[in-house]
């Protein structure tokens, strides 16, 4: 009875409300400004789990999730590591490889590279380099591995290949420190090592986006092995592919644990896992920015119900003169504020999930219409703003902004019950 006569009192005090232009004023107010902050607050969460969604999606589909690289002696036999490995219930696939860092030279140009040396087919299932070739063949790198003089085929990054002013079929040198070997093979290294030149041809270029167009450069293992004098059968690492990435760091350490190789344990955290914590680290930033301003839009309820307490007074002396106990008083003035915080947190998640769905047309269609690019291919891992609407998030954002105004409503509505009948009634 008394939940119903306060709900009926409140509906009645908030039509009555709009009859009162100042009173409507701080009261729409208080519900724009959760409105547009339970808006943004979905909006940023949803560009910040699209921001998490394509850094497992796409950066990590192309460099390994993790590897495991010898320390003191080559790996020998990296087959059999490899289907061990692979028996591992988090390993999606392992492959070989062999890291070099050098120096490509073409006419007057140079460039320092980081080469990798990998199986044509193997690196396919831990990478998806090859699905961004926009020039020749990844496959092209494997031929002539078993001829006596072969033509070393690589494939390059686009960024090498325009700072080298390369092209399909070109012919340049790939210059190897002789302390590469040595190193590979635990044998000391001179002072002063003398490079060593290989030529090779450009087989393929790929084209993915950020630093890794820019110093990226892959051949055949066959070709690698020789390249550092190592035996058949023999590399430097493996690089390992897991069904989760944010489990890494866990899965490479077991497998490393049961490895027979003295090995050092490499993550895609250690390289690239800033930009994981970045995304962590603005999601918190803005998630708190964004509820303190709807905790400022909420504090507007205060004002609003302050301003409704002054002129009720006389409806709640007669009230209490009735015998309508406090919480139908503080009850009706509760639900009173509570209507502005529902009727924003419905338009903002209303607007919030429209405008998250469509995040990356809006933008692209703002960024044609300007003539203006956001986000830059050759600068970040991607060349759009993704968005993935989570339904916690929106859970989360509701109540949060449900909570705060209701926790806006307890102090107003507390003091309504503190009017004194005798005193207002003598006052009318």
């Amino acid at each position: 009875m008394n939940k119903s006569l306060s709900l009926f009192l409140g509906l009645r005090y908030v039509r009555s409300r709009n009859g009162n232009g100042f009173s409507s004023f701080i009261s729409a107010s208080s519900t724009i400004g959760i409105a547009l902050g339970v808006m943004v607050l979905i909006i940023v969460l949803s560009a910040m789990n699209g921001f998490e969604r394509a850094l497992a999606q796409h950066l990590l589909s192309v460099i390994p999730h993790a590897e495991l690289i010898a320390i003191n002696t080559p790996i020998d036999k990296w087959q059999k590591h490899v289907a061990k490995i692979q028996q591992h219930p988090q390993v999606i696939a392992a492959a070989p490889v062999i890291k070099l860092t050098g120096m490509m030279q073409h006419g007057s140009e140079i460039k320092a590279v980081a080469v990798r040396g990998v199986d044509v087919k193997l690196e396919q299932q831990v990478s998806t380099i090859a699905d961004y070739m926009i020039a020749g063949s990844w496959q092209a790198i494997g031929d002539n591995e078993n001829s006596e003089n072969p033509v070393v085929g690589v494939v390059i990054g686009s960024g090498v290949a325009k700072k080298l002013d390369l092209e399909l079929g070109d012919s340049l040198q790939l210059l190897l420190s002789s302390a590469v070997n040595q190193k590979i093979n635990n044998q000391a290294s001179a002072k002063f090592p003398v490079p060593v030149k290989h030529q090779v041809k450009v087989v393929g270029i790929f084209k993915f986006g950020g630093t890794m167009d820019e110093i990226s450069v892959y051949l055949s293992l066959v070709h690698a092995e020789k390249m550092v004098n190592l035996e058949k059968g023999q590399v430097q690492g493996i690089r390992i592919k897991v069904a989760n990435v944010f489990q890494s760091p866990e899965v490479i350490r077991d497998i490393a644990y049961s490895f027979d190789t003295y090995v050092a344990i490499q993550d895609w955290t250690q390289e690239n896992g800033h930009i994981f914590n970045d995304i962590q680290l603005v999601r918190l930033v803005m998630f708190i920015v964004l509820v303190l301003v709807i905790a400022v839009a909420s504090f507007n309820i205060v004002s609003t119900l302050i301003m409704a307490v002054n002129e009720k007074k006389g409806d709640i002396a007669i009230l209490k003169t009735m015998g309508a106990e406090a919480s139908v008083i503080m009850g009706t003035f509760m639900f009173q504020g509570l209507v502005n915080g529902v009727v924003g947190c419905f338009v903002g998640t209303l607007l919030g999930i429209t405008i998250s769905l469509n995040l990356t047309d809006i933008v692209i269609a703002v960024e044609t219409f300007f003539n203006v690019k956001m986000l830059s291919g050759d600068v970040y891992f991607i060349d759009f703003l993704p968005t993935h609407l989570s339904q916690n998030d929106v859970v989360a954002t509701v109540v949060t902004a449900l909570t705060m105004s209701l926790l806006a409503t307890l102090y107003p509505a507390w003091q309504a019950t503190k009017v004194q009948p005798a005193q207002v009634l003598g006052q009318m």
